[in-house]
């Protein structure tokens, strides 16, 4: 069983590939002051579902967000088992009457204060509306007919994918987390971003799954982030898909233009059961040194923490030590 398997099934699961689905149909999110609109796609049948929640990226008057992006994902997710939430942020979408997009307050910032500017409006937006209107999302998601509510992953891209992980960070009962390019024009820009979502990933209990293309705008923010989760001993993983397109811009968006790419992997989400077995052992750092008494000696050695995955469905066990 691959690793996103072992990682995510523990929170989601036993969806039914290729089952037939509903939507989208659109709903009404309330957030504050504000009545944002969301897309909803439904795996057809009446059991509870497990749910997945998608940010979508920063967009403007100058890049605004097409009316396929959403409709490339939310079918995906659905004939897979999973109720799919896609919410459209102020100003964005069909949310475009409900104030002004965070795209276009960073290229005002950017206008009027250069990059320093930008980048303070960006951590600003990142800890306070957006994630304000990304927690409002998730509570309408576990309050939707048919959601398991103890079974919600989240996933983004871009901006999304970083508000994603603030998300994960600030609710630590969600289950699972995807990031597709996350953060990848701004890594480079911001060093306040970058100790912002390190510190975001040090407190996300979830398995997180780090996605970027070869030639997205950077594959820096991935490797960084998924090197802190391993010094920390957290369960994630990074996968790094080949070139999509010809330009930074076409990779950055390969979430949209090549769901094939990635759709077998994100697909396990749902392989395993819904129940996974968890045993915590340790790893004795140095040559192993039998005994008598206890097989291997122990005595005054490092013990490094392992955890070992059960599938109940197959009996498959995998196991998993802290980084030394």
């Amino acid at each position: 069983m691959p690793l996103l398997a072992l990682l995510l099934a523990p929170a989601l699961a036993r969806a039914v590939e290729g089952q037939g689905y509903g939507g989208p149909d659109t709903v009404m999110v309330p957030s504050g002051v504000l009545t944002l609109r969301a897309l909803v796609w439904r795996p057809r049948g009446s059991r509870p579902f497990p749910a997945v929640i998608f940010n979508h990226g920063s967009y403007g008057s100058g890049d605004s967000l097409e009316p396929d992006q959403p409709a490339a994902l939310g079918p995906v997710f659905a004939r897979h088992g999973y109720v799919f939430l896609f919410p459209f942020r102020r100003g964005v979408g069909l949310s475009a009457d409900q104030g002004t997009a965070d795209g276009d307050l960073m290229a005002r910032a950017l206008a009027a204060r250069g990059q320093e500017g930008r980048n303070r409006v960006q951590l600003e937006l990142l800890e306070t509306d957006e994630l304000d209107e990304a927690t409002a999302a998730l509570a309408f998601l576990r309050a939707l007919p048919g959601v398991d509510a103890s079974r919600i992953a989240v996933a983004g891209h871009s901006f999304g994918g970083s508000l994603t992980l603030f998300l994960a960070a600030h609710d630590t009962t969600l289950r699972a987390v995807v990031v597709f390019s996350g953060s990848a024009h701004s890594w480079g820009l911001s060093s306040e971003l970058r100790a912002r979502l390190l510190a975001a990933v040090a407190g996300t209990t979830a398995p997180v799954f780090f996605i970027h293309a070869a030639n997205d705008y950077s594959i820096a923010p991935g490797e960084a982030l998924a090197a802190e989760m391993q010094r920390l001993g957290r369960p994630h993983r990074l996968k790094i898909y080949a070139a999509v397109g010809r330009t930074a811009k076409e990779g950055h968006g390969f979430v949209f233009r090549s769901v094939a790419t990635w759709e077998p992997d994100v697909r396990l989400l749902g392989r395993a059961t819904a129940a996974m077995s968890l045993w915590l052992s340790a790893r004795v750092e140095g040559r192993p040194e039998a005994s008598i008494w206890t097989g291997l000696k122990i005595k005054g050695k490092r013990r490094i923490p392992v955890r070992t995955f059960r599938c109940e469905a197959c009996g498959y066990l995998e196991s998993y030590a802290a980084s030394l």
